[in-house]
């Protein structure tokens, strides 16, 4: 049976109230953490939560502090780097409401709608999880590293280039048939 990082709850188990959790990675749940988050490595991992729950809205409040060290690559040098991040989020739920109460047939909604409750749990190490790689790079770099474009150029299609832009994705193109 494969480990994995995961902390679920039952809410028809939750008190009513406020409630503290802290959750930490082992060495093995980094290494699932990693794969999840498609970087080289997590080094460390822990969240500080609280939940606040309002049984009688069906109101679940879960707010807290995620913080983790990874290992990245910038995909400007490719040189591995560490970074360090660290996260405050607040996410609201609604215990009594159902995909189709919140959304019905518009799935396209825009509105700042509370998240749903799937089979009566929620997982807090997935919520956390969300909120670290909300917070990350699309494409890490170190710290003052820009991306420099570098077109090379014919003298003879100097003036073709300058004045189409589709010149330039023709000469990209010739060049990587190269």
């Amino acid at each position: 049976m494969q480990k994995e990082f995961s902390y679920p709850l039952k809410i028809e188990e939750l008190g009513q109230g406020q409630q503290s959790y802290k959750l930490s990675a082992d060495k093995d749940e980094l290494k699932i953490l990693a794969e999840i988050l498609q970087v080289q490595a997590v080094n460390s991992f822990n969240a500080e939560m609280k939940l606040n729950f309002k049984k009688k809205q069906g109101e679940l409040k879960v707010s807290g502090t995620v913080n983790a060290n990874l290992s990245l690559i910038s995909v400007i040098s490719l040189t591995p780097f560490n970074k360090d991040y660290s996260t405050d989020f607040e996410v609201l739920y609604d215990t009594n409401a159902s995909y189709e109460d919140v959304y019905g047939d518009d799935e396209d909604i825009e509105l700042d709608v509370p998240d749903i409750v799937i089979n009566g749990k929620i997982d807090l190490a997935d919520i956390a999880i969300e909120q670290l790689a909300l917070v990350m790079e699309d494409y890490p770099r170190l710290e003052g590293e820009e991306f420099e474009a570098v077109i090379e150029e014919d003298d003879d299609d100097n003036e073709d280039i300058a004045n189409n832009p589709f010149a330039v994705l023709k000469k990209l193109k010739e060049n990587m048939e190269e």
